[in-house]
């Protein structure tokens, strides 16, 4: 869903696509960080769109991002789709740019980093929210690391 629009300025939301869960993190593109904020239920394939709504009424993001997950080679699975399809809908519904980010290895790399903050006795045990918000954050980071 890249767009030809100039990349801008500003607050982005990212999503992670998931089945069940939709994990949402907010970041900023002038400090390019992000954190995690929460999880959207998903039921199939009907996000809760007024969730969705309400973090976009209070962020008023710049541009959406949304994590396209791929093989670990780089080829389309049954979830690219999916994802491309929530992608295209979230451009349709907001007036804002929307951008696909790769999304390989974000998840893993979010349970890695849960176990080691558990590790060194920073949170408790992990949910698998904590995992879907914390993939979506990672994506976005790295999303800005690559285009800004």
């Amino acid at each position: 869903m890249q767009n030809d629009r100039p990349i801008p300025a500003g607050d982005y939301l990212c999503f992670d696509y998931g089945s069940k869960r939709i994990g949402v993190a907010i970041g900023n593109s002038l400090i390019g960080t992000a954190r995690p904020m929460k999880v959207v239920d998903n039921h199939s394939g009907t996000p809760d769109w007024q969730s969705i709504d309400q973090c976009m009424e209070e962020w008023t993001p710049k541009a959406l991002v949304v994590g396209i997950p791929l093989t670990a080679e780089g080829e389309k699975q049954d979830m690219t789709h999916h994802a491309s399809g929530f992608a295209r809908r979230l451009k349709k519904r907001y007036d804002v740019p929307v951008f696909d980010a790769d999304e390989r290895f974000s998840s893993i790399e979010a349970q890695q980093e849960l176990q080691k903050m558990r590790a060194r006795g920073q949170r408790g045990k992990t949910q698998h929210a904590d995992v879907d918000k914390l993939a979506a954050a990672l994506i976005l980071e790295h999303w800005f690391s690559e285009h800004l």
